[in-house]
């Protein structure tokens, strides 16, 4: 435990019981903090008696980012590791972290390779939201060249995940910051409720000069998310807006709302189902206003 004898962990949890077991005991003898934003399910109590030595916070579900914050700032450890609650690092995977993002003094944020539950490989990097990749996305241009950088640079098209690498952003289901980075740049931008959170950190940390890197070294297993609807999906969709509304400017944000309204349309017309109802509700939330509304500007 040489090294994450220099790292605390930070799990933010929401109804979080299916998973926080695996999680927390994949954490044992490293110092951790529970952030939990508001559940119904136990979750407060499992945790308080099951793991005596994990500091539990309770907070108001202000969304993943500020739970992100609360954890930070109770902490002085020089790296933090963000882990979903639905996560958990294979055996000594946190101290290979941490040890490899000692050997890189630049690296802001580091990513593990991160593993389905049967073992195969979850992509994990990914590019930043801009008009075109938001197009091949949502128009599944994608799906004609997934290994395209042209085609399918919003989820890293042509990767292969194997080698080190500076990269534009790691999924924020597990990855490794520097305080130093942290203390320098800000913290997480709450105005993200959930989605592209992580997204905004990593472009705030490289355009100050940081480094955001993969590493294949230390793995995590993470159970992807069924796909989500109602007001999850809309928070996706104002995600990619607010980013752009942000770093890109309002005509750009406006533009990305309208390719993205056209490609939810197309999609509520191709699909049935809980999937289709989806696409048509996320297609009508783009429709009540223009950018500056919808990410409350």
């Amino acid at each position: 435990m040489a090294e994450s004898s220099q790292v605390v962990v930070v799990v933010v949890t929401y109804d979080a019981l299916p998973w926080i077991e695996r999680c927390l005991d994949s954490l044992a003898g490293v110092e951790t903090v529970v952030v939990d934003n508001g559940s119904s399910d136990g979750t407060v109590a499992f945790v308080r008696e099951r793991y005596a030595d994990v500091r539990l916070v309770e907070a108001d579900n202000r969304g993943l980012g500020a739970g992100w914050n609360i954890g930070i700032r109770g902490t002085t450890a020089p790296y933090v590791l963000l882990l979903n609650a639905d996560a958990w690092m294979t055996e000594g995977s946190l101290d290979r972290l941490v040890g490899f993002a000692e050997t890189r003094p630049r690296a802001a944020v580091v990513g593990p390779r991160l593993l389905n539950t049967d073992g195969t490989l979850q992509r994990s990097v990914r590019g930043y939201p801009t008009v075109w990749r938001l197009a091949t996305e949502y128009l599944f241009l994608r799906k004609l060249a997934p290994r395209s950088s042209a085609l399918n640079a919003f989820y890293g098209g042509g990767f292969d995940h194997d080698g080190v690498r500076s990269v534009e952003v790691v999924m924020g289901a597990c990855m490794l910051l520097r305080r130093e980075a942290v203390d320098e740049v800000g913290e997480c931008d709450e105005d993200y409720f959930l989605f592209s959170e992580e997204t905004d950190w990593c472009f705030r940390f490289r355009k100050a000069g940081w480094e955001v890197v993969f590493f294949p070294g230390a793995e995590c297993v993470h159970v992807r998310g069924a796909s989500h609807s109602g007001r999850l999906y809309r928070e996706n969709l104002r995600g990619h807006l607010l980013f752009l509304w942000k770093h890109r400017g309002p005509k750009v944000a406006e533009r990305a709302r309208r390719v993205l309204l056209v490609s939810l349309r197309l999609r509520g017309l191709v699909f049935r189902g809980e999937r289709g109802r989806a696409y048509r509700d996320g297609a009508d939330w783009l429709a009540s206003g223009n950018a500056a509304t919808l990410v409350g500007r």
